[in-house]
């Protein structure tokens, strides 16, 4: 009878491999499924994405937006400019004579409609793909893993280690 408290226990209950290559991996899978459906509305899913946040979060500075996606400022302006080239999103004064603001077109609201049939065709796919069991489970996981790194990272630097270690 094996002793649960053995070296050999406590390995074999141990992650194996690097979580953030795994978590990449399944990225890049999912990505690859949407990516195929939202392209038959000629879009990329990074640009139904900022379509979608801008018509839900309304006129917002660029700052805001890049904050509320998780996004660097640099990131934002270079995936910006094809969406607004094509006038679906205009960028106009802010409240301030500096500052600018972010909002959708009637032609971005029209493009992103087409793209959101699209969208939730992919998402039945990873339903059926899955099981929505798993999918529900999944999605758990993430918003769990991504609060709990979240407040990790705005603590004290020196706090981090302890805490994620």
């Amino acid at each position: 009878m094996r002793n649960p408290n053995s070296k050999d226990s406590v390995a074999a209950t141990r992650p194996e491999g690097c979580t953030n290559f795994k978590l990449r991996q399944l990225a890049r899978r999912v990505s690859q499924h949407y990516d195929q459906e939202v392209a038959k509305a000629g879009l990329k899913t990074s640009q139904y994405s900022l379509l979608s946040h801008v018509l839900r979060l309304g006129p917002l500075r660029p700052g805001d937006l890049a904050s509320a996606m998780t996004m660097d400022a640099s990131t934002l302006t270079r995936n910006l400019k094809p969406l607004l080239a094509a006038g679906w999103l205009e960028l106009s004064a802010g409240s301030d004579g500096r500052s600018r603001s972010v909002s959708i077109t009637p032609a971005g609201r029209d493009k992103r409609a087409q793209a959101q049939r699209h969208w939730k065709v992919a998402q039945e796919g990873i339903n059926r793909l899955l099981g929505v069991e798993r999918v529900l489970a999944l999605h758990a996981l993430l918003d769990d893993s991504r609060t709990i790194l979240s407040e990790a990272l705005t603590e004290d630097p020196g706090e981090q280690i302890e805490h994620l270690s």
